[in-house]
């Protein structure tokens, strides 16, 4: 790349985090694929399951809230999981009209852990980083979304 008086640019640090982002986002996106395509999975089955293993014993408009889907879809999708014997739904000893749903796959186990591969990948990159330094990527990270969601 060359600047104004026709010298070539050196890459500053701000391009090389948003080449570095852009090439995680991208190799995240290609394993997720991978692994639904794998696990015949649908994006949503495996953010549902992913979201249902991280909070066992979650009520489906737990499930419905967090992907921001219909009542009638989160049923759906929840049978759909059920069936595929990726999860239970137990009735509620106190209440029988609630529902907890419970992952009964093991996601560290093969092929489920290709769904956490990456987000276990950057939790331990993440405990390497000082605090300090957490935090401004955090910012620039929160900034980024919020920049490209107003657009």
């Amino acid at each position: 790349m060359q600047n104004s008086t026709g010298s070539v640019a050196e890459p500053s640090p701000v391009s090389d985090l948003g080449r570095a982002l852009l090439a995680y986002g991208e190799a995240r996106r290609v394993a997720a694929v991978e692994a639904r395509r794998t696990l015949s999975l649908n994006e949503l089955d495996a953010r549902a399951l992913l979201f249902v293993a991280g909070n066992p014993g979650a009520r489906p408009s737990h499930v419905r809230d967090h992907l921001g889907i219909t009542s009638a879809g989160v049923t759906t999708l929840i049978d759909r999981l059920v069936q595929r014997g990726t999860v239970r739904r137990d009735l509620d000893e106190e209440d029988r009209r609630v529902n907890h749903i419970t992952a009964i796959v093991d996601l560290d186990a093969e092929p489920w852990c290709a769904l956490r591969g990456f987000d276990a990948a950057i939790e331990s990159a993440i405990a390497d980083v000082p605090p300090e330094t957490a935090a401004e990527l955090t910012r620039i990270l929160d900034r980024i979304v919020d920049l490209a969601s107003d657009g």
